[in-house]
């Protein structure tokens, strides 16, 4: 996804160790949320990392919340950025989730519309889900399992929504169904899905895989009901099936949310109703956001990356300020993809040129230094990742500020020892990013390279932009500054999006040009792969040939520098998200 946050090894072989059972057939016993939190004072920096800031069970209030631009969608089944899975959660329920709890333990999978993990048959080609009994829609209708085959259903039509992952549409046997908008007599027959009572859900997949508990959590598996979805419109009011459902939403300003009448706290053993509503402003100037957030007139922003970079330089050299913040290390990569489908990117050689030139230790300046952006990145993967193995291909940790030399090298080779002109796009939300492309036309121009720097929304990057490879090709986008968090702890959950040529369409693509057979090949054996350190070493070999094929620059391993005001009640960074837990949060 395009944003997840770090773990410890140990924590990642738990997560994976319940998929495991659930491949074993035995799922096991789910623990309950509730048990003993660890709880920490408000004025205490990091205390956020791993403990409960200002814990309490008042309800009442107003959270509100505020976002620089706007979601990639709230419609469930066409959402990518991890913020927006985050947000979701607060009116969808999905088969599964990530333990809303601070530390190690946020990192479990447990069931959630599903009583329990998947049960696995077939070798791990089948995986079976029970529901919980009584969840309803907001209309008070019962939610049945083939609500929930519709909600997958419908996240295949990529061309209806195209910005959700493609794990179904790559991994479910579908045979050629597409989706009910285009083959609505087909759903009852589509064999990838099937429900044989109201309360079970059986998936088929074309291929083992063992980590299927991680699919069934994303925000695709949300029921969705097949009289009230209005296909590209259904953004507008997503049916709720949690806590909170919508009254009102102005497309691009503003949100309103309200207590759902028919959500049963019986059925939901991980959320709580704590707020009366909740506000969210949508496309705010990030600058003016976080100063209203440090003034305490909002009480969470909602990103990825935390405050930007004029605040952070005010949460970090006033005590009084950063006592109420936490620096969070990050499942993510920042970088940027080179175009192979935009000459002269298209030679190996005028890539590595690339690779070589660049000033990286300028561009973690940008991402807010060692202290909160993060560490300069030596190769795609996260170091935090389990599986890591040191690669440096393009000797970053000596030049951190690039070599020219070695560039200028690249560019004989390649045919262009004067360098070449090219388009450099980035998301006009994120300022960070405007200066990583203005960074790169610096340290690029040394050795000849000419970029134009473009900005482009971020709610359409991927639908209209940098995703679409027409329009990136038309456009001359070569290179396209982005970055990734893993859409779960693990390295199929951090590489499969980014980098399988297989998952690249005619438009919301998160894999911006990463075109290699090599690749593809890895990716499978490692998903079949059911002994971790041996698939770990897979996903290692994956991040040396990414580098060795020069598709994408990696330049920061991220931090997130995140504030919570004093007055935020049950704050805590979740160990998936990488970011505040917003189920928690109140004002009480």
């Amino acid at each position: 996804m395009k944003i997840r946050s770090t773990a410890s090894a140990v924590a990642i072989t738990a997560a994976l160790a319940l998929v495991v059972s659930a491949c074993g057939g035995g799922g096991g016993s789910t623990k309950k949320n509730g048990g003993d939190t660890a709880e920490a004072p408000a004025s205490q920096y990091n205390a956020g990392v791993t403990q409960v800031v200002n814990p309490s069970t008042k309800t009442g209030g107003t959270l509100h919340m505020g976002m620089p631009g706007d979601f990639d969608s709230v419609d469930p089944g066409d959402q990518y950025y991890g913020y927006a899975w985050n947000f979701s959660r607060l009116y969808t329920r999905a088969l599964t989730m990530f333990k809303p709890v601070p530390g190690e333990e946020g990192l479990q999978l447990v069931g959630d519309l599903a009583e329990d993990l998947g049960k696995a048959t077939d070798g791990g080609k089948t995986w079976t889900y029970k529901l919980r009994a009584g969840v309803k829609f907001e209309d008070g209708t019962p939610v049945t399992s083939k609500d929930v085959k519709y909600a997958v259903a419908r996240s295949l039509d990529k061309e209806i929504l195209p910005s959700g992952p493609t794990y179904f549409n790559d991994w479910l046997d579908n045979g050629d169904y597409t989706g009910p908008y285009k083959m609505k007599d087909k759903l009852d027959s589509w064999k990838g899905v099937e429900t044989p009572d109201d309360q079970t859900i059986v998936f088929h997949l074309k291929k083992a895989y063992g980590g299927f508990d991680y699919f069934a959590m994303l925000p695709s598996t949300a029921p969705v009901p097949a009289a009230k979805d209005t296909g590209t419109k259904y953004k507008e009011h997503p049916v709720s099936t949690g806590p909170y459902m919508f009254k009102a939403h102005e497309l691009g300003k503003r949100i309103e949310l309200v207590k759902n009448p028919n959500w049963d706290a019986a059925t939901d053993p991980n959320r709580k109703q704590l707020n009366d509503s909740i506000e969210v402003l949508l496309g705010q100037n990030e600058d003016d956001l976080d100063q209203r957030l440090l003034s305490g007139k909002i009480d969470i922003k909602i990103n990825s990356t935390g405050v930007g970079a004029n605040a952070r330089k005010t949460v970090l050299t006033d005590d009084k300020v950063k006592q109420y913040a936490d620096s969070a290390p990050l499942d993510r990569t920042w970088f940027t993809n080179l175009n192979a489908d935009v000459p002269p990117l298209d030679n190996i050689h005028c890539r590595k040129a690339v690779m070589y030139a660049a000033d990286r230790s300028a561009i973690q300046g940008a991402y807010g230094g060692p202290d909160a952006g993060g560490e300069i990145a030596l190769s795609l993967m996260p170091s935090k990742m389990t599986g890591y193995e040191k690669n440096d291909l393009y000797g970053v940790e000596a030049n951190p500020g690039g070599d020219v030399n070695k560039a200028k090298e690249e560019l004989k080779a390649c045919g262009k020892p004067d360098g070449f002109s090219t388009t450099i796009s980035f998301r006009v939300e994120r300022a960070a990013e405007k200066q990583t492309a203005e960074s790169l036309q610096q340290s690029l121009g040394r050795v000849g390279i000419k970029l134009e720097v473009k900005g482009f929304p971020q709610g359409d990057y991927f639908k209209l932009y940098a995703g679409k490879p027409d329009f990136a090709k038309k456009n001359g986008l070569g290179l396209m500054v982005y970055g990734w968090g893993a859409d779960y702890p693990e390295g199929f959950g951090f590489f499969q999006q980014i980098v399988d040529s297989r998952v690249i369409r005619a438009a919301g693509n998160t894999n911006l040009g990463v075109k290699d057979p090599e690749i593809d090949k890895l990716i499978d054996q490692a998903a079949a792969e059911q002994d971790a350190t041996k698939r770990n070493a897979i996903w290692a070999s994956v991040d040396k040939k990414v580098s060795d094929d020069a598709f994408i620059l990696p330049y920061v391993w991220a931090h997130g520098l995140f504030y919570r005001p004093p007055t935020l009640k049950n704050a805590f960074i979740s160990q998936n998200f990488g970011m505040y837990e917003f189920l928690t949060l109140s004002t009480q």
